[in-house]
C-alpha cells in the first residue's frame, strides 16, 4: 500500500462510515416539514412519492416558502 494512503486511509473510512448518517439527518429533517405540511394542510399522511403530481408540485412550492422564513 502506497505510504499516503496508509496514512489518509482511517479518514476516508470514517468518512465513509459516516456519509450515511448525514445523508439521514437530513432526510430526517425533510420528513419534520413533510409532516408539518401534511398537518397545515389538513392531509392523511402518505409517502411523498405516493402523491398525485399536483400535490407533490405543491409541497415542492411549500418547501420553497418555508425555506425563505429559515
Amino acid at each position: 500500500m502506497h505510504p499516503l494512503l496508509r496514512k489518509f486511509a482511517p479518514l476516508l473510512l470514517a468518512g465513509a462510515m459516516l456519509s450515511p448518517l448525514a445523508i439521514s439527518g437530513c432526510r430526517s429533517q425533510e420528513t419534520v416539514y413533510y409532516t408539518q405540511w401534511e398537518h397545515d394542510t389538513h392531509r392523511q399522511h402518505m409517502d411523498l412519492n405516493k402523491r398525485s403530481a399536483e400535490e407533490q408540485r405543491e409541497y415542492a412550492e411549500w418547501r420553497r416558502s418555508q425555506n425563505d422564513h429559515h
